[in-house]
């Protein structure tokens, strides 16, 4: 099975590429984040005429995640257990969906993006990371041979090699010790990284202001976290650096992992 997570930054702006892609890289799976749609205004007919299936969780023009697969999915879960919210309301966001295909549970993550390291947004991230770490020892707990990966887009740099340059980022969010400390949990619990064995080093975001990709100056925020069960299981891996260049593409690029 090919599985793959991708930003995509707007699924309406960019469901051509989203498809051809899949098309040419024969994904089984893809795990997309900030669909930035309701459900009603998903592309859905343009999925379901290139022979996928589709479930996702978008709540408005924001946020939002989904699976386009060639497998359907079953067990279906919108947010895990315990997701804090945000705002006056603490209104829970789109930001997690789960789905199991054929034997692998996977889910599909847009963690907060923090903002500053002031801002109630930063608090927001580390409670939604501690509580999906919290979680997700629980399901470890309870179906260890579950294979189960955690796929998305982190907005966390672990390591310094994986901003372009450490100076640029003193005093800002993505790579302060409380993100990191917040990201190393899941491989205390027991998950671990399973694309940075392959691919050591590689970007898989660079912003669209200052000419940051033809300078390569990017990060490594975008991640595929497996159990031991799914790890093991893992036979290739990529990061599609091709995928940031011509017309219109999302500031992210996708990950993908061949599984046996």
């Amino acid at each position: 099975m090919r599985i793959a997570t991708h930003n995509v930054n707007s699924i309406r702006t960019r469901v051509g590429r989203v498809i051809d892609w899949m098309q040419r890289a024969d994904i089984d799976v893809l795990a997309m984040q900030e669909i930035k749609c309701k459900p009603e205004q998903f592309p859905m007919q343009a999925f379901t005429d290139a022979g996928y299936h589709v479930v996702l969780h978008g709540l408005n023009q924001w946020n939002g995640v989904a699976f386009a697969s060639k497998i359907p999915a079953k067990d279906v879960e919108v947010g895990f257990p315990g997701m804090p919210g945000f705002g006056p309301e603490t209104a829970q966001e789109a930001r997690a969906i789960g789905a199991t295909f054929d034997d692998v549970r996977l889910w599909s993550l847009y963690v907060p993006n923090g903002r500053t390291l002031d801002d109630p947004h930063y608090t927001y991230k580390l409670e939604w990371l501690d509580r999906l770490a919290a979680v997700t020892a629980e399901w470890l707990e309870h179906e260890p041979d579950q294979a189960l990966a955690l796929m998305g887009d982190f907005n966390i740099a672990p390591l310094d090699k994986d901003v372009w340059d450490m100076d640029a980022f003193i005093g800002s969010t993505h790579v302060s010790e409380a993100e990191r400390d917040a990201f190393n949990a899941f491989e205390q619990i027991g998950l671990q990284d399973v694309i940075r064995p392959l691919i050591p080093d590689g970007y898989t975001y660079w912003d669209y202001q200052q000419l940051r990709f033809p300078k390569d100056e990017g990060m490594r925020i975008d991640f595929i976290l497996g159990n031991e069960a799914f790890a093991d299981r893992v036979t290739k891996a990529e990061i599609v650096r091709d995928e940031r260049k011509g017309e219109g593409p999302s500031d992210h690029v996708p990950v993908v992992v061949d599984i046996e």
